[in-house]
């Protein structure tokens, strides 16, 4: 049916190109690397976007000092359903000691390219939800319900102090459905994310000189073992939900080529990159003490916990050595069909002419700690050039399309009848 209100919406999307530049140009402009998880000074910068929008209530939130998230609530015209839009403040560290060509804060536009560390990683991604509520409620008559900005500091620390304290604190920090801007690419609408668990590893040995092999004991020896165990993780079985297999496969086409050949495969099992090893201080000293770091991801189907009793039970009979988890969250998942995922893949195919993908996310996001609070969430960004390198850009006309995807999106779920 001919909808006037939602196709004068898209229309202005498209007017609004200049603006999603500048906007995204006033975020890249104040940093906010993590660490030190520090959004104090780009929060203000948000706050004043944030009450440009017509009727807007804004709340700021600064669990501890200079860790802040900002909260902007839209009424619509009747009672409804509530849509968040979630995206966080805080980025990599600038590294101005890489080889940037153009000033890393600079917002340079070159070639409809966008230039600036977070640009994708998500300054870009905030400034299209930002539109998009911004257009939204400049016709608030036309929509039922709430529309909720959850801007957060503290995600690339894991969001204990962002997201998931205004989740815990705010009760409508949570909603009927979330999008969220967060890096990946208009082509892809995914609906779930594998779970982490970051593993340190230590072993101790006994002191000799390294010709005198016999008298002491290896830490390091120890610890290659207990690593040898560690990666056997990988072989661990488990049953992943259907739904989410066939998810997998039937994305890979489409997936793939933008996210890299073996990403299905790396979706559908645990993986463990060992990070960082450290030991000994001399090569003709047996080491007395060694230790390892590695990440863990965990595809839907397996939990933290049945890896962890894997870890006690296969590490416990190596002597000197001990393990703990610094960090864990569980792997998570909207069901593919529900309406927010079936509602953005119909609105990405109708904005780029072309379906896209419907599949999970290797990396981690915010998004958990809405699945955790049982709020169904897709993830839909722009795709990331250099993210966290030299000369991290995103495409204008990305921009411009999540902008109006974002907008459609939302208009369609609080618009409907339910």
């Amino acid at each position: 049916m001919f909808d006037p209100h939602r196709m004068d919406l898209a229309r202005r999307v498209d007017g609004a190109r200049e603006r999603l530049i500048d906007v995204t140009r006033r975020l890249v402009a104040v940093a906010s690397p993590n660490p030190p998880s520090d959004t104090h000074d780009v929060a203000q910068v948000a706050e004043a976007l944030l009450r440009e929008i017509p009727g807007i209530e804004v709340e700021r939130i600064e669990p501890e000092p200079r860790v802040v998230s900002l909260i902007g609530r839209i009424k619509g015209g009747r009672p409804g359903r509530r849509l968040i839009f979630n995206g966080h403040l805080d980025t990599f560290p600038i590294l101005e000691n890489l080889p940037w060509t153009v000033p890393p804060l600079g917002g340079v536009l070159k070639d409809g390219k966008l230039y600036g560390r977070g640009v994708c990683d998500m300054k870009g991604g905030i400034a299209a939800s930002l539109l998009a509520a911004t257009l939204l409620a400049e016709c608030r008559d036309a929509w039922s319900g709430e529309i909720v900005l959850t801007l957060a500091g503290d995600e690339e620390n894991m969001g204990s102090l962002g997201s998931g304290w205004m989740l815990k604190h705010r009760p409508h920090a949570a909603g009927d459905a979330n999008i969220c801007g967060d890096v990946g690419s208009p082509r892809v609408v995914r609906f779930g994310e594998k779970g982490l668990m970051w593993v340190e590893i230590e072993a101790v040995g006994s002191p000799a000189h390294g010709a005198h092999v016999h008298k002491g004991t290896n830490a390091i020896d120890r610890l290659r073992i207990a690593l040898d165990r560690l990666k056997d993780l990988e072989d661990v079985p488990f049953q992943a939900p259907p739904v989410v297999t066939a998810a997998i496969a039937k994305a890979k086409p489409i997936s793939e080529p933008l996210s890299g050949a073996g990403e299905a495969e790396t979706l559908s099992r645990v993986t463990v990159n060992i990070g960082t090893i450290e030991g000994g201080t001399s090569p003709n000293l047996v080491p007395t003490h060694a230790i390892a770091r590695a990440d863990i991801r965990l595809p839907v189907g397996i939990t933290t916990d049945v890896l962890s009793a894997k870890l006690d039970e296969w590490l416990a009979p190596i002597e000197g050595v001990s393990w703990k988890a610094i960090r864990r969250f569980e792997p998570s998942f909207t069901d593919p069909g529900h309406e927010l995922v079936t509602r953005t893949a119909q609105v990405a195919a109708e904005v780029l002419r072309e379906a896209p993908a419907v599949n999970m996310r290797v990396g981690g996001s915010d998004s958990r700690w809405y699945r955790m609070y049982k709020v169904p969430t897709v993830v839909l960004g722009l795709t990331p050039f250099n993210m966290g390198g030299p000369d991290e850009h995103v495409l204008v006309d990305e921009l411009v399309s999540v902008a109006k995807i974002h907008t459609l999106v939302a208009y369609d779920f609080l618009s409907a009848e339910i």
